[in-house]
């Protein structure tokens, strides 16, 4: 029997590769709203992206340290469901942000070992979801998507008040045995199912959510 795990496609940035997620049934569109990023798209792009994604498949932002007048300016313009926080932001801007813009919003949260599960408590008590992702190496460019995994055994059998979502490292290959190891019911997927960096792959995003999901082949 395949597993109920919901699957976030990030960093898309073609109609063709939103088109592809959608029909391989993922739950959630990623949109990168962070120059430095390589799936990074304008906000006109994403507009045109997310306005005839179906109901039911949530769009989600994210965003790196994102100033109020940057999330003001997407959300006139993209229909969204949900805000990532990607950065450094604070417990208290998480809030905030909650607040000011009546949306769902899921935090980040790198990992790289024991000492770091304890952000994951602090924002579980304010995000509506977590996103367990894996801390970036020291000096790097990029907050996630660099493919880089975790010691998925840190979160074995581990929960949080807020429903969250394994990110970071995961591949067509590896998906279900994470899955396995920590009991995710969601995972996210970025530079996994890409050809190259910031380029999507048919193939790969499909083969993903049929791993994620349980179903052979």
């Amino acid at each position: 029997m395949a597993h109920e795990t919901k699957v976030k496609i990030c960093g898309l940035s073609t109609p063709h590769h939103v088109a592809t997620a959608v029909a391989a049934g993922a739950g959630y569109l990623g949109f990168v709203f962070f120059p430095k990023s390589p799936r990074n798209v304008s906000i006109a792009q994403a507009r045109d992206l997310a306005v005839d994604v179906p109901i039911g498949v949530a769009k989600v932002a994210l965003v790196v340290n994102a100033d109020n007048a940057t999330l003001d300016a997407i959300l006139e313009a993209v229909p969204l469901d949900m805000l990532q926080l990607h950065g450094a932001e604070s417990v208290e801007r998480v809030a905030e942000v909650k607040q000011r813009y009546g949306l769902p919003v899921m935090k980040a949260v790198g990992v790289a070992d024991e000492g770091d599960l304890k952000a994951l408590d602090e924002y579980g008590l304010v995000a509506d979801q977590l996103l367990v992702d894996a801390k970036p190496p020291r000096g790097a460019d990029l907050p996630g998507g660099n493919g880089l995994a975790f010691d998925w055994r840190l979160i074995t059998n581990r929960r949080w008040f807020s429903p969250w979502m394994l990110a970071g490292g995961l591949t067509p290959a590896n998906v279900a045995e994470a899955v396995r190891l920590t009991g995710a019911r969601q995972v996210d997927v970025s530079s996994g199912v890409e050809s190259a960096p910031g380029v999507k792959d048919e193939e790969l995003i499909a083969g993903f959510i049929r791993a994620a999901q349980g179903e052979a082949g």
